[in-house]
């Protein structure tokens, strides 16, 4: 029998028991900002269940946790204490337990509806990379700019490319931002100039947080990767492709994508995304043994983009990809980025780069989708797109379907505004 809570979730919402996300809130009756879970439209306050020390496990007990304002000492308790809490959260709301059901007076206490809450950054973030692990994106991009022949760099299929990004501007769905300004090379000149990027783009991206981490030194073998990876969260790795093609030689981006990177709210455990499971994309040639692991350790989980623009009543979806379509999965990931001893820390974020696939509508980017430019997005008010403008609103959905419910990551949403005057 499917496991059902007393709250009454409909089978297209994101949150039902099945998913039981974390996240940070505030709301007026709780100004400070508190752990709180999602449950259909409600948020589960872990905050005031822990001051009734409601989390009384093995791996919880005293630990206190959740009156932490992030997740990360709860991240860094590990895998068991993570699944502890999972169960008696899901004990705790699931219909045929009485104690939060039929007590009304706790209900009101500890559920609040999102409506009233406002979300955060959950987790005190210390570094932030950005890997480039989807093949079809890969291939696009360098057939654009080095031909077909040459359009995997040579390294590509032997490690998963990244980089260091800033961790400082990672911020939380509905948080506009503004175009970025900086040095670009018009096409006539030998000269660059300073102006507002006009090449500016989302990236339909997915991350992790990390767990308990490791030391310094010692490196995360890729068979024990996922005892170190709490979770998942959609990503808008934001991008303004004129700077970045003027900067990026020989050190990659800067100042391109470092103003602002979106994530989602919820970050959606690992065990909710287990009977999701599929084969990783099929590695050629084989990867060398630190990075070999069996293929199921991938996700199916469909991703959607779709742009809300002025004088349209409703957003229009642009692209509909899939986590799956990632060529390097987590677990490789995380093991490469440690392989030199580099040590992680609870709350690291590790992005997955472009999430593309194998059609045109599965492209993560416009600069794909728009093949630079040459093929605009035609939407529903006759306008069209090659590149973001100013007003334009990005949205990301993605959710695991199951059989009569999703485990969804709810929205990753950002209002492009125009650029600040300098000076």
């Amino acid at each position: 029998m499917r496991l059902k809570s007393f709250i009454d979730v409909p089978e297209d919402s994101h949150f039902p028991i099945q998913n039981l996300p974390y996240g940070v809130f505030t709301s007026p009756r709780n100004p400070e900002p508190h752990i709180g879970v999602a449950i259909g439209e409600f948020i589960l306050d872990l905050y005031q269940l822990d001051k009734k020390q409601v989390f009384n496990g093995t791996h919880l007990r005293g630990k206190q946790v959740f009156l932490e304002p992030t997740l990360n000492a709860f991240m860094g308790l590990g895998k068991a204490a993570w699944s502890e809490a999972r169960q008696q959260l899901q004990e705790l709301l699931s219909a045929d337990n009485p104690t939060l059901r039929d007590d009304i007076w706790l209900r009101d206490q500890v559920l609040i509806p999102m409506s009233e809450a406002q979300m955060h950054v959950p987790v005190h973030i210390g570094d932030y990379t950005d890997f480039y692990s989807s093949k079809y994106h890969a291939e696009n991009v360098g057939t654009m700019f080095r031909g077909k022949e040459n359009a995997l760099m040579p390294n590509w299929l032997h490690l998963p490319v990244a980089y260091h990004g800033r961790a400082s501007s990672v911020i939380i769905s509905g948080t506009p931002v503004h175009r970025p300004q900086g040095q670009v090379l018009p096409a006539d000149s030998n000269t660059p100039v300073f102006n507002p990027s006009r090449l500016m783009d989302y990236e339909l991206e997915m991350g992790f947080f990390t767990g308990p981490g490791n030391a310094l030194g010692d490196p995360i073998p890729v068979d024990q990767a996922l005892d170190h990876i709490f979770g998942m969260v959609l990503v808008n790795d934001w991008s303004a492709r004129d700077i970045q093609k003027w900067e990026y030689q020989p050190l990659g981006p800067f100042l391109a994508k470092n103003f602002a990177t979106t994530i989602s709210p919820w970050v959606v455990t690992l065990e909710a995304l287990e009977p999701f499971r599929c084969p990783t994309q099929e590695q050629n040639p084989q990867p060398l043994p630190y990075l070999q692991l069996a293929r199921n350790w991938s996700y199916d989980i469909r991703l959607e983009v779709s742009l809300q623009v002025e004088n349209m009543a409703e957003s229009f979806t642009i692209t509909t990809s899939n986590f799956k379509y990632l060529y390097w999965n987590i677990c490789q990931q995380l093991a490469h980025h440690t392989i030199t001893g580099c040590n992680m820390r609870p709350g690291d974020l590790l992005a997955s780069g472009t999430i593309s696939g194998p059609e045109k509508e599965s492209r993560g980017c416009l600069l794909e989708y728009t093949w630079r430019g040459t093929e605009p997005v035609e939407l529903p008010n006759g306008k069209h797109r090659k590149f973001l403008q100013d007003g334009d609103t990005v949205i990301m959905t993605g959710w695991c379907q199951g059989d009569g419910f999703r485990v969804g990551f709810g929205e990753c949403r950002g209002q492009l505004l125009p650029a600040k005057p300098v000076g």
